[in-house]
């Protein structure tokens, strides 16, 4: 009975042992994380561009990499991972360590517009990612080929009624912004016009200057210097309201499409399980470059314009995106575009 007594509190003793080496090695996986996030970033970022070097959105990218390298005394890396509409990288990030070094500049397309265009989306943008911080929104603007006929937006309508099955709009991909925005424009004309999908909106913008398609619903900051140098024709601004950069060209509002709004933003997204207080620090770093004044200029000069300060906090963009998701889903359905 003694030899059984002392085996039972042997058992115990281990077990208790057992216990405690459980407790300690939690509390020493607390600390661990702890000093990992008190150390944030504890090397170089990375900044992954879901699209190819030299669109709009890897300028942006560029721009914004340089000025929160100041700010966080870190090297912030832009690694372009194009492919799927922008999901290929925005996935990768979604299933990326969530140690607070590694995001996405996700857009209007990766985290609104995929959502419902895809069949098979690579992901919930709702759900899958934590929000940090919405940067930029970007004016839509419509651009015609030189030879095209109107002058003026309710020129282009009637043009477009009556020419329509001839007519071809360009746009930098299905399931970009500048598609989206131009199958919006033409359920509000009452229009049905091919659409031909192009590997950018550059090379689109490309072939609207050498007169192979008839107009494109283009990101202004793409746009303005051909419009400047007079290639092509600007009809109408597509957002709710005019630029500073072309304060001439006038809203399709104004020109009879009441409250007309098409228009593209960029935001970043953390992994969803990245600890709040790294999420914070992310975007306190990111508001200071946002507040640089000669980060805005540089935006401002390329049609970019930098979130007001009430819609820079982690909770604005999940219910932005929340939102956005939901504004576009009609449209998208309605227009019958799908992407495999």
């Amino acid at each position: 009975m003694a030899i059984s007594n002392a085996g039972a509190r042997m058992g115990e003793l281990m077990m208790l042992s057992k216990i405690v080496a459980a407790m300690v090695a939690s509390l020493l996986a607390g600390v661990s994380s702890a000093n990992a996030q008190d150390a944030w970033p504890s090397r170089p970022l990375t900044m992954v561009v879901p699209f190819a070097a030299g669109v709009p959105v890897d300028v942006l990218g560029r721009i914004l990499a340089q000025y929160l390298g100041e700010v966080v005394r870190r090297q912030v890396v832009v690694d372009n991972v194009p492919g799927a509409g922008g999901m290929t990288g925005s996935v990768r990030v979604a299933h990326g360590p969530p140690d607070g070094h590694t995001f996405v500049l996700g857009s209007i397309g990766t985290h609104a517009l995929n959502q419902t265009l895809y069949k098979r989306p690579l992901y919930n943008a709702a759900t899958d990612f934590a929000p940090v911080a919405l940067i930029a929104d970007v004016p839509l603007v419509l651009i015609t080929r030189n030879t095209l006929p109107p002058n003026d937006l309710p020129q282009f309508i009637s043009y477009a009624k009556a020419q329509q099955a001839r007519m071809q709009f360009g746009s930098g991909g299905t399931g970009t912004s500048s598609h989206i925005g131009c199958v919006l424009l033409n359920q509000m004309l009452g229009i049905e016009v091919t659409h031909v999908p192009y590997r950018g909106g550059g090379p689109a913008q490309i072939d609207l200057l050498g007169g192979r398609i008839d107009y494109m619903c283009n990101l202004l900051s793409t746009a303005v210097q051909p419009i400047e140098q007079k290639q092509v024709k600007a009809l109408a601004l597509l957002s709710a309201e005019r630029s500073p950069v072309l304060p001439g060209l006038a809203t399709a509002h104004e020109q009879g499409l009441t409250d007309f709004d098409a228009y593209s933003w960029n935001a970043i997204f953390l992994p969803k399980a990245t600890p709040p207080e790294l999420v914070a620090r992310l975007n306190a770093a990111l508001v200071v470059v946002m507040d640089n004044s000669a980060m805005r200029e540089k935006l401002e000069a390329l049609g970019l314009y930098v979130a007001a300060p009430q819609r820079r906090s982690p909770d604005y963009l999940g219910k932005f995106v929340d939102s956005e998701i939901r504004k576009w889903a009609g449209p998208i359905r309605a227009s019958g575009a799908i992407a495999e």
